[in-house]
C-alpha cells in the first residue's frame, strides 16, 4: 500500500508519516520499482499503535521507548501521565475561575480587565501587605469579583488581611453570602470559623437569615458566633444557644451582654429569666455553670428576674447565694 493510500485510510498525513520514518517509528516495508514507499499491513497496524498511545499523551520520544524497549514496563509511564493530566487540568480550571471572575467584573475594557487581573494576582500574594491592600482597594475603581474574595477570606490566616477581607465583603452586597454559608459546611473547622466569621459582619436581612441557620451547624464555635450576632440584631432565635454557651462557658460573659441587649425588649425580658431559672434548676448543671447563669441574671430586667434572684439568694450553694443577694442590693440602689 503506498503512502498516500496509508494516510487516507489511517487518518496520518503523508507529511507525519514520513515525520514517523525519520524517527524510526514507522519505516515501510519495502518499495516499489519505481522507489515509492510500500507499507504492509503490520506497518499499518503500527501506525495505529503510534496514534493510540499519542492520544493518551505520550511524546513521540515516549512512544519510540515503548515500541522499541523490549523490557519496557507501561505502569511507571501511565502514572506519569496521570500526575501531568492532573497538573494541566488544574492550570486549566485555573485559568478557567480566573476568566470567570474577569467575566463577573463586568470591565468595560482592557484596561479594567487588567486591573482585575492585577487585584486578582495581589489577591494571592505572598506578602500580606500586598494581599491587605488589594482587599481595601476593592471596589475604588473596578471592584473585585466576590467569589474571588470570598475564597480569599475563606483561606486567610493574616488577622489584618482577614478583617480587610471582611470589610470588603460587607460592602460587596449579598453576592457571597450563599458561597460563605457552604464554607460553613467545610470539613476544616477553621474554614468554618473564618466563614461565620465574614457572615457576622454582612449586612441586612439575607445575612441575619443565614446566621439563623447556623444556629443548627453541628459546629459549636460557628453556633456561638451566629448566636452573639443574632442578640446584637434582636433576634430572639439566638436565646438559647446563648443559654448554652453561658452553661458550657464558652464566651460566656460574651454571650450574657447578647441576653442583656436582647431583654431590652419586654416581651423578652421574662422569657430570657425564666430559660436562665430552668437552666439553673437542672440537676445536671454543675456549681460554675449555676454561678455564671446567676451572674448573667444581673442583666435582665423584670420582675422574673428580681424573683429569680431573691430565691437565689437562699440558694444551697453559698457562692450562688452571695452573688444572688449582692445583685439584688444593686438593683434595689438602681431602681430596677
Amino acid at each position: 500500500m503506498l503512502i498516500g493510500e496509508v494516510a487516507r485510510r489511517s487518518g496520518v498525513s503523508a507529511r507525519m508519516l514520513r515525520h514517523y520514518e525519520s524517527l524510526g517509528l514507522v519505516r515501510p516495508s519495502g518499495r516499489t520499482g519505481s522507489g515509492y514507499r510500500e507499507y504492509a499491513m503490520e506497518d499499518i497496524q503500527r501506525i495505529f499503535h503510534v496514534e493510540s498511545l499519542r492520544s493518551l499523551g505520550l511524546s513521540l520520544r515516549e512512544i519510540g521507548r515503548a515500541l522499541h524497549d523490549p523490557g519496557f514496563a507501561p505502569a511507571a509511564l501511565v502514572d506519569d501521565l496521570i500526575r501531568q493530566t492532573r497538573e494541566r487540568i488544574a492550570a486549566e480550571t485555573e485559568l478557567l475561575t480566573r476568566l470567570r471572575r474577569i467575566h463577573a467584573a463586568d470591565p468595560d475594557g482592557w484596561e479594567d480587565v487588567l486591573q482585575v487581573v492585577a487585584l486578582l494576582q495581589a489577591l494571592g500574594s505572598k506578602s500580606p501587605d500586598a494581599r491587605q491592600r488589594a482587599a481595601l482597594s476593592s471596589g475604588e475603581e473596578v471592584p473585585v469579583p466576590v467569589e474571588a474574595l470570598v475564597e480569599a477570606a475563606l483561606s486567610e490566616t493574616d488577622t489584618n488581611v482577614a478583617g480587610a477581607l471582611r470589610w470588603a465583603l460587607a460592602r460587596s452586597g449579598d453576592g457571597g453570602l450563599a458561597l460563605l454559608a457552604e464554607g460553613l459546611g467545610s470539613s476544616e473547622a477553621a474554614v468554618r470559623e473564618r466563614a461565620v466569621q465574614a457572615l457576622v459582619e454582612m449586612p441586612g436581612g439575607e445575612a441575619t437569615a443565614r446566621l439563623r441557620d447556623a444556629l443548627a451547624n453541628p459546629d459549636v464555635v460557628v453556633r456561638g458566633y451566629a448566636a452573639l450576632a443574632l442578640g446584637t440584631r434582636g433576634a430572639a432565635d439566638a436565646v438559647p444557644t446563648l443559654l448554652d454557651m453561658i452553661v458550657e462557658g464558652r464566651n460566656d460573659t460574651d454571650a450574657a451582654d447578647a441576653l442583656s441587649v436582647l431583654s431590652s425588649d419586654s416581651s423578652l425580658a421574662d422569657r430570657i429569666a425564666t430559660g436562665l431559672v430552668d437552666r439553673l434548676a437542672h440537676g445536671a448543671t454543675e456549681a460554675p455553670a449555676r454561678g455564671r447563669l446567676t451572674q448573667a441574671l444581673a442583666g435582665i430586667p423584670g420582675p422574673e428576674a428580681s424573683r429569680a434572684l431573691m430565691e437565689l439568694s437562699h440558694d444551697e450553694d453559698r457562692a450562688v447565694a452571695l452573688t444572688a443577694a449582692y445583685l439584688l442590693r444593686l438593683r434595689d440602689e438602681s431602681g430596677r
